[in-house]
């Protein structure tokens, strides 16, 4: 009968580990750190995105709260014209509705602009999806 020896033969069907496989695994750990990395980059790019985005929103609403303002102004300002067409025949109330024309006017442009920086559309952090989609392609690439 034959004993086992305290240290065990090395099977000749395991091979030691070539330079190759220990590159591979290198690769693969630099791989997944750069995924990391790039997973990191593009969350701190929609999280600008969307910063931006709430900032504008923020001007808009604004902006279209001025643009209110300016046209209950103008609103008030023709019902003062109104008053004094009828208190006086002409000269003061078309002085006053040539002014309560110009400020509601330009209420008008301001509510315009506000309510089209408030567009849904443009909360959508498309530097952030254009970004990720190249990442998807290059990824899809290199599968192939």
């Amino acid at each position: 009968m034959a004993t086992r020896s305290a240290s065990p033969l090395p099977d000749p069907n395991l091979a030691p580990p070539t330079p190759e496989a220990a590159s591979t695994t290198e690769l693969l750990r630099r791989l997944t750190d750069q995924l990391v990395t790039l997973f990191r980059q593009e969350l701190r790019l929609a999280t600008a995105e969307l910063s931006q985005a709430l900032t504008k929103l923020l001007t808009g609403v604004i902006s279209a709260a001025a643009g209110g303002a300016m046209l209950y102004a103008g609103f008030l300002v023709l019902l003062a014209a109104a008053v004094l067409g009828l208190a006086v025949v002409w000269p003061a109330w078309l002085a006053a509705l040539a002014v309560g024309a110009a400020v509601t006017l330009v209420g008008l442009v301001l509510l315009y602009r506000g309510k089209k920086s408030v567009d849904p559309s443009s909360l959508k952090p498309q530097r952030t999806i254009d970004s990720l989609q190249q990442d998807k392609d290059v990824l899809t690439r290199r599968n192939r």
